[in-house]
């Protein structure tokens, strides 16, 4: 990889680490379906009559837009409401990788080898060891919403398979159109017409830089920029990138929101992209030395 794509997928990673932290500042002033409603109103509008609907069935892109958008980050905005940490949201969604392996097995009838589900305990190990601490120093439900969360990203990751090759970044704007409708009668009926008017009224400058990072740095631009390194190079060398995002987040919340990082949190963390990088360099490594791995 070159330099300047090195440094484009270090950008993007940056981006999606932080990405948690403005999360929580946003959450201060807009409450979470009203956020995630604004945030793909932006994305699609008025991005839309600029970019091609892409080359699949609406259906696929409509189905993309409620599983991935709407739902996936309905639940995540109400589980960091519910007091998960901007650190610990980056990290427990990680979880996403593991239940679409387990979806491609479901659906695509794809195996797993003793490295990869070695990888998937090792991280399941450090999950549990967050859902320990439920109840004195997390909040039930809020984890229960970031789980299910990483849940659907991993329906989407499945969704978007079958959706196959196409401009990523059309699929984004057009999904997110389609995501926002039922977000905002959602909106509508549990918040009410009254909040909404209050939230836009009093939107603090720290709110509105929050839900501008949100939307055009963490959506827009990271997600084309990710989709250009990806229609570069093969997976394996953009992918492992990512594991860098939970600690960019634990690190930001720490400076950025004084959230403190107890010792469970960082073994945890530890053991989580531990299981990720076995899950995904230890299929190759024993290729390099000949080990079978069946």
């Amino acid at each position: 990889m070159s330099f300047m794509h090195a440094a484009l997928a270090l950008t993007v990673i940056l981006i999606w680490g932080l990405n948690f932290v403005f999360i929580k500042i946003a959450l201060v002033d807009v409450p979470p379906l009203m956020l995630c409603f604004i945030r793909f109103f932006l994305t699609s509008l008025p991005a839309i009559f600029f970019l091609k609907f892409p080359k699949t069935p609406v259906r696929r892109v409509i189905r993309y837009g409620i599983v991935m958008f709407a739902i996936q980050f309905s639940l995540l905005f109400f589980g960091m409401s519910l007091g998960i940490s901007a650190g610990l949201a980056s990290l427990l969604i990680q979880m996403q990788v593991f239940f679409g392996i387990l979806m491609g097995m479901l659906f695509f009838d794809e195996k797993l080898h003793y490295t990869e589900i070695i990888g998937g305990l090792i991280s399941l190990s450090g999950i549990m060891l967050i859902a320990n601490h439920l109840g004195e120093a997390l909040n039930i439900a809020g984890f229960l919403f970031v789980i299910s969360a990483a849940l659907c990203s991993g329906m989407g990751n499945v969704i978007a398979k079958k959706i196959g090759k196409v401009n990523m970044l059309s699929l984004v704007v057009w999904s997110s159109l389609a995501a926002w409708p039922p977000l905002l009668v959602l909106c509508l009926f549990m918040e009410g017409p009254k909040e909404l008017y209050f939230t836009f009224t009093h939107l603090s400058l720290q709110g509105s830089i929050a839900i501008l990072y949100i939307t055009y740095l963490s959506t827009l631009f990271a997600y084309w920029g990710w989709n250009y390194l990806l229609h570069h190079y093969h997976l394996s060398k953009v992918v492992p990138f990512g594991l860098l995002v939970p600690i960019i987040g634990m690190l930001s919340s720490s400076l950025m929101l004084d959230e403190v990082i107890e010792s469970w949190k960082i073994y945890a963390a530890m053991l989580v992209i531990l299981g990720l990088l076995v899950y995904q360099f230890g299929p190759k490594i024993l290729k390099k030395y000949h080990i079978k791995n069946d």
